[in-house]
């Protein structure tokens, strides 16, 4: 991962404009595969604390052109990280930085039928949209976490997880029960 401290900060309203000018340049760049785009994780949330990253979700219909597609997103600026793909074959990575060399911008690439990811994501993102107490709670635990994992993104990631865990499990179990 990025040898950026871990560092939370309030929410900024400018986070959904951030998105919104980025996500209309990856659907310019990526029109002829592009399916779907989502402002997802933190930034997301209006009131969540957050690493100020705006982490984009972007579905294609598939990677098999992904030469064509990381060169198309390489052309908007972004870095491609293909070392994650050991550890997530199936999406492709890349990362926006700023002049100052700070990370502004995540987008994770994935094929539209890789359903589990993209409904994980955007669950725990509605379900932070829709109750403020598990917000809330969410923000004092990544606040802590970052003074714990200042220096260790992989090791805050991970701490993050039980309680991330928890809430898609909430979601999944809401979105089931409605569905009924």
């Amino acid at each position: 991962m990025s040898a950026e401290p871990v560092v939370i900060v309030d929410h900024d309203a400018r986070w959904f404009d951030d998105f919104d000018v980025a996500a209309a340049e990856l659907r310019g760049a990526l029109r002829p595969w592009i399916v779907d785009i989502e402002h997802i994780g933190s930034t997301a949330v209006a009131a969540l604390a957050a690493k100020p990253i705006i982490d984009i979700q972007v579905a294609v219909v598939s990677l098999d052109v992904d030469t064509q597609i990381v060169a198309a997103v390489e052309a908007l600026g972004y870095t491609y990280v293909p070392e994650y793909e050991r550890e997530l074959p199936n999406r492709r990575y890349f990362r926006r930085t700023s002049s100052t060399g700070v990370t502004t911008h995540h987008v994770h690439l994935v094929e539209r039928t890789d359903h589990e990811w993209w409904d994980r994501h955007i669950r725990f993102r509605d379900w932070l949209r829709a109750h403020p107490d598990d917000r809330d709670r969410y923000a004092a635990l990544k606040r802590a976490l970052a003074a714990e994992y200042r220096d260790d993104r992989d090791g805050y990631t991970e701490a993050k997880s039980g309680f991330i865990d928890s809430v898609v499990e909430r979601a999944n179990y809401s979105a089931r029960s409605t569905s009924l």
